[in-house]
């Protein structure tokens, strides 16, 4: 038992997936190897005095000890090998916002997350973390007043009106809150709460509810559209900043913002952004978009799911910025693939968030995306993924300018 106590390794197995690897360089053949030797030389020692009484050959007594050796050398040479073996073992865990996950993926917030069953499903598959479906304030405002009107209670008094209006919200909250808690006892990867308000004084009231049901982080969905031409940028800044330290102050939690690129400086925007108390910056928002129907002329949605396209944008930003903020940055927007995570990590990722895929795809495109992210670890011998993340971010390549380039050319394009 004690040569199994001595091993500072840990290795274990849930739904069929490797989760957790080595925490320490397996080194103890060194120690074996220098209690061999160290036996070695006292057998030796005591061979030279016993032969100085009897004049026998000095391998005689060897002999007499020589299982010693045996024993040594075997623990030796296979501990050696098992270091070899488990050094070569790839580590796909990492850290996001302060907390441990198994692998860099994480499921965006989405209707794929909105039950406890779907939630237990992605965990089997291989999700390193979940975003829940987002709790829109305006979905909350939108089912009161459409209780009023189903029940004809449009005419009451406005006591009455009031009562029923928080009545409705407050029951939409709960509902929230106990996917939370289900959720929590269902599975042991972190659930992340979403919440997208409209008005300023909701954010701070639901993040508290939200802390309180047991979420392990917070995920603000911050959707401001510049369209007011009466704002000017530094307005329309101000609200993520006023939104951002509302709540991290109030919360022990650790708190992302999901924003988009609606900025007349982002870099900057964002960069000032991480210098508060959030823990990540979720690049980028996919929002809704209209489209129209030429033949019924009306206004209809446009595509509701990302492409492996859409990848560009994130990844030119993610590049650039992610040398210079202060916090995490997840990757959200047209990750369809092992390559396209690998990609997001080589530009400075912490994570990836995936949705759209999984809806084409199903959830077993999880586990095909960690196999291509150990596969090609393996092939260019990186171990853990801090081998390599940011290893091509505007601060690490030879030609920053690349990012940076907005115009096509021939020499890069190859295109007349």
């Amino acid at each position: 038992m004690t040569f199994f106590r001595i091993f500072p390794f840990c290795i274990y197995f849930k739904n069929g997936r490797l989760l957790s690897f080595y925490k320490k360089p397996f080194k103890c053949y060194l120690i074996f190897y220098h209690s061999f030797m160290y036996i070695a030389v006292l057998i030796e020692i005591q061979t030279v005095a016993y032969n100085s009484h009897t004049a026998k050959f000095p391998l005689i007594y060897f002999d007499q000890n020589y299982h010693y050796f045996i024993i040594f050398f075997i623990f030796t040479v296979a501990l050696f090998f098992a270091n070899q073996i488990l050094t070569k073992m790839i580590n796909t865990e990492t850290q996001y916002m302060g907390l441990n996950l198994r692998n860099p993926i994480i499921i965006a917030s989405s209707g794929l997350t909105n039950s406890v069953e779907n939630i237990i499903e992605l965990e089997k598959n291989g999700a390193a973390a979940v975003v829940l479906k987002s709790l829109f304030e305006e979905q909350i405002r939108y089912n009161a007043s459409h209780t009023l009107m189903q029940d004809g209670y449009t005419n009451l008094y406005p006591e009455a009106e009031d009562y029923i209006r928080n009545y409705t919200a407050e029951n939409d909250v709960a509902t929230y809150l106990r996917l939370i808690e289900n959720a929590k006892k269902a599975v042991d990867i972190p659930i992340i709460a979403s919440i997208n308000c409209v008005s300023d004084s909701e954010w701070e009231a639901y993040a508290k509810k939200i802390e309180a049901a047991g979420a392990d982080g917070l995920e603000l969905n911050i959707a401001v559209l510049p369209s007011d031409p009466g704002k000017d940028s530094r307005e329309n800044e101000k609200i993520y900043f006023d939104i951002a330290r509302k709540v991290t102050k109030e919360l022990d939690i650790p708190v992302a913002v999901k924003l988009s690129y609606y900025f007349s400086g982002l870099a900057k925007t964002l960069t000032t952004l991480s210098w508060t108390d959030i823990k990540a910056l979720v690049l980028f928002n996919r929002f809704y978009t209209p489209d129209i129907d030429i033949e019924h002329e009306e206004i209809t949605s446009s595509f509701v799911f990302s492409t492996p396209a859409d990848i560009a944008l994130p990844l030119r930003w993610i590049a650039m910025l992610s040398p210079k903020v202060k916090c995490d940055i997840a990757a959200s927007t047209g990750v369809h693939s092992g390559t396209a995570l690998i990609k997001q990590l080589l530009v400075g990722a912490t994570v990836v968030q995936i949705a759209s895929v999984l809806y084409k795809k199903g959830f077993r495109e999880i586990g095909s995306m960690i196999d291509q992210l150990e596969s090609w670890m393996e092939r260019h011998n990186y171990r853990r993924i801090d081998d390599f993340r940011g290893k091509l971010s505007v601060f690490e390549v030879e030609n920053p300018a690349a990012y940076e380039r907005i115009q096509f050319m021939k020499h890069f394009s190859g295109i007349e």
